[in-house]
């Protein structure tokens, strides 16, 4: 009894792994020429690639209480579409925003950082991470600078 049931439930999983048909996997991770799982695709050349002018900038010395902002521009110089996910920073004082739409190859972005420097006096140096459909997938900016005491009266 019990080998009557090993032999039919082996039979079984044979059966039902070869029903799956190459018109259903069509779109799927696996049959996608971008997938890693692909062997012959060269997924690396095929990918967007964030090329920056810089990436670093420094605002040099600042006033306590001054906002500034700075673009920090790219191009895409991969061959397809650059789809950036999201844009973060190190701290609350300084806001990155993104382009939300996808920028082709060859066009150019830009990624805009504002720094508040309120209550911030002393040298600084904040990370901005970039998450995209590159390879690899986070790429890393910076802002620095000096915040020096407001001395004005009010």
């Amino acid at each position: 009894m019990k080998y009557t049931i090993v032999v039919l439930s082996s039979f079984l999983l044979l059966v039902s792994c070869g029903n799956s048909s190459p018109d259903k996997a069509k779109g799927s991770l696996v049959e996608n020429p971008m997938s890693a799982t692909n062997p012959e695709a060269d997924v690396a050349a095929e990918a967007p690639i964030m090329t920056f002018k810089e990436n670093i900038h420094n605002f040099g010395n600042l006033v306590d209480g001054e906002v500034v902002t700075y673009k920090f521009k790219f191009t895409n110089t991969g061959k397809s579409d650059l789809i950036i996910s999201s844009a973060s920073a190190s701290c609350g004082c300084t806001v990155p925003s993104y382009p939300k739409t996808p920028i082709a190859p060859g066009k150019e972005g830009s990624i805009d950082v504002e720094f508040n420097s309120s209550g911030r006096v002393g040298t600084f140096d904040k990370n901005i991470t970039i998450t995209a459909n590159t390879i690899p997938t986070q790429v890393y900016l910076v802002i620095r600078g000096e915040v020096k005491p407001n001395t004005k009266p009010n």
